[in-house]
């Protein structure tokens, strides 16, 4: 008797969040409007909302491998803080998604590599990041959705005392912190 108790008290929610799930008996697709990617979608000949072949993503752009979103990290010359050509089309990408998703923030973690004193790494972080900053502002992004930080030296991804290394430690990272 204890066994079927503990049988149904697992198998009744689930039922439950089926039944839930396939109320109204309606199929996905059904109404016009608009899918969870924003596309529009028409009446009853509307394909289902998921995934639509091998190589569309149907969730956030975010989270997408395949967008150009999911580049976040820019990278920088030896003692410098300009924003190279190569990222200004990453960096519009989000300037459009802040744009677009004003509820959306981000923080701009600016790094460095191991030469040079901590005060001046730490220095050289702030200026790449207010450099990534200014190009998000002036491509449409708000101010109040970006936060600019430094790390300086203190958090490299390789731990290399090689050029291959400070390449990879010289960058900004941006790090959405809601969407």
């Amino acid at each position: 008797m204890k066994i079927l108790t503990r049988v149904l008290i697992a198998v009744i929610p689930v039922v439950m969040l089926v039944a839930c799930g396939t109320a109204g008996g309606k199929k996905p697709g059904a109404d016009a409007g608009r899918d969870v990617t924003g596309v529009e979608v028409g009446g009853g000949d509307a394909e289902p909302i998921g995934l639509q072949g091998d190589s569309e993503f149907a969730g956030e752009k975010l989270d997408d491998p395949a967008s150009i979103l999911a580049k976040r990290t820019i990278y920088f010359d030896y003692d410098r803080s300009d924003v190279k050509e190569e990222y200004q089309k990453i960096l519009k990408a989000h300037a459009t998604y802040l744009a677009n998703h004003t509820s959306a923030s981000v923080i701009l973690e600016g790094h460095a590599d191991e030469r040079g004193s901590r005060e001046y790494n730490v220095g050289l972080g702030e200026r790449r990041s207010n450099a990534v900053r200014k190009v998000l502002s002036l491509q449409g992004a708000a101010s109040a959705q970006m936060e600019s930080i430094s790390f300086g030296e203190e958090r490299p991804v390789s731990f290399g005392h090689d050029d291959s290394s400070w390449k990879l430690n010289r960058r900004v990272e941006i790090i959405y912190k809601s969407r």
